[in-house]
């Protein structure tokens, strides 16, 4: 069988030392240095002539880690490798992903073309922000699922008085699913935003009177929406109010508000690494699941069986 080649973005090697170490495979050797004006050289250090090569990268903000990973398809383009996976476990750039004002961009699909052009056969991510971003992608895009990570953990808990909610509109599929899965009301925050990282005013559609309320939803970043959501919800009667969250990019004053809030607990994966501490954060890691996708596609089995909860 063709040879397995992984590869570490810089600021994803914490995620990609445990996606190695679920494979049973060592990382490739890679030097990624910079010039003393900020541009960056990769050197792939060893043969990748012919090998299935996967490059383990988050493109969450600086956008250097765009070009970085631009950078190493093209370094393994170049060397002949045989087949190049880009594995992005947070996609940045997503939440653009339309024209709805004039003379906006669509960003989600600019770094697609850039991945394209950059030489990758196949990306491979988690809980893009919108689904429909894989139509932007003329190569196979496989779309992990947190539900293989967070439903096994949420198995094991009693929830028999849990409600599950969607912190705004656009999020309703994400949280219904779970609410599904569980057999559980599902309610949903509308949110009035008057400008970007701003919320004005939610409004909660459903009954969660004397509930514990998880809020479901694929990105957080200032948590300010978050916050709002939970006063919200305990203003209309809830018991208690935690939050499920795929991509932990916390930006800003995400962690003052997440400390100063009356949310119980906050759960994410480690897509990205956090840039802080909180007592309230609790971390899952989504190496397992990668592991054993970047299995999967190398032996040419089914990725949809990953998430099949038993097989996790």
């Amino acid at each position: 069988m063709t040879e397995v080649k992984l590869f570490a973005g810089t600021k994803s090697r914490h995620l990609a030392e445990r996606i190695s170490d679920y494979y049973g495979y060592p990382l490739g050797d890679i030097t990624i240095k910079n010039f003393s004006d900020g541009e960056m050289q990769i050197v792939i250090n060893e043969s990748v002539r012919g090998s299935y090569t996967f490059f383990i990268s988050s493109t969450f903000g600086p956008a250097d880690n765009i070009m970085e990973l631009l950078l190493m398809i093209d370094s393994a383009k170049r060397a002949s490798a045989g087949y190049i996976t880009a594995v992005i476990p947070y996609f940045g750039y997503a939440r653009q992903d339309r024209k709805d004002k004039p003379r906006v961009p669509i960003s989600a699909r600019l770094v697609a073309n850039l991945l394209q052009a950059s030489g990758v056969n196949r990306v491979m991510t988690m809980d893009l922000h919108a689904e429909q971003i894989q139509g932007f992608f003329d190569i196979p895009v496989d779309h992990l699922k947190s539900e293989a990570i967070f439903i096994p953990f949420l198995a094991k808990q009693d929830l028999s008085n849990v409600t599950f909610a969607s912190p705004d509109v656009g999020g309703v599929k994400r949280a219904r699913s779970y609410a599904q899965y569980f057999k559980r009301d599902l309610v949903i925050c509308d949110k009035e935003r008057r400008v970007a990282n701003e919320v004005a005013n939610i409004t909660v559609i459903g009954d969660v009177a004397g509930k514990d309320v998880i809020l479901i939803d694929d990105i957080i970043d200032t948590a300010g929406t978050l916050c709002k959501a939970a006063d919200a919800l305990l203003e209309k009667g809830a018991s208690s109010v935690r939050a499920m969250l795929t991509h932990a990019v916390l930006s800003g004053p995400a962690y003052d508000n997440i400390n100063a809030s009356r949310l119980s607990e906050i759960i994410v994966t480690d897509s990205i690494p956090l840039r802080g501490q909180s007592e309230k954060i609790k971390v899952l890691s989504c190496a397992k699941l990668f592991a054993r996708a970047i299995r999967n596609t190398h032996e040419y089995k089914s990725i949809a069986a990953l998430f099949v909860e038993k097989n996790i």
